[in-house]
């Protein structure tokens, strides 16, 4: 089963001088509390593809990093560098519905 990461953003994480970066980390924090529903929407398997080896993170527990491929959510390293950009969900499957996962990011971050 392949992954099917998901680039994510809102307006605020662009916010220029420290501000976007800020967004990003409290973005991160919520994501973190809705980890286990959210992993129901996020495709069939995950619980056999996400093993925490080979560049996936661990289907039960939530992890970020920068540049990690290994984390559930990857900040770029240009987004840490500019304090402002986007984050990188990589826990869809390939299988996933693009539809519900973005449904999903924007109900934990923005609602």
């Amino acid at each position: 089963m392949e992954q099917d990461a998901t680039n994510f953003c809102i307006k605020s994480f662009h916010e220029e001088g420290g501000k976007g970066w800020d967004a990003i980390l409290a973005a991160i924090k919520k994501l973190e509390g809705k980890h286990t529903d959210m992993m129901k929407a996020y495709g069939e398997g995950n619980e056999r593809r996400m093993t925490g080896r080979h560049e996936t993170a661990s289907f039960d527990k939530f992890s970020w990093g920068v540049a990690n491929r290994g984390a559930s959510i990857r900040v770029p390293r240009h987004t840490e560098q500019q304090k402002r950009g986007y984050i990188e969900d990589r826990r869809p499957a390939s299988n996933m519905d693009p539809y519900v996962v973005s449904a999903k990011l924007a109900e934990a971050i923005c609602f």
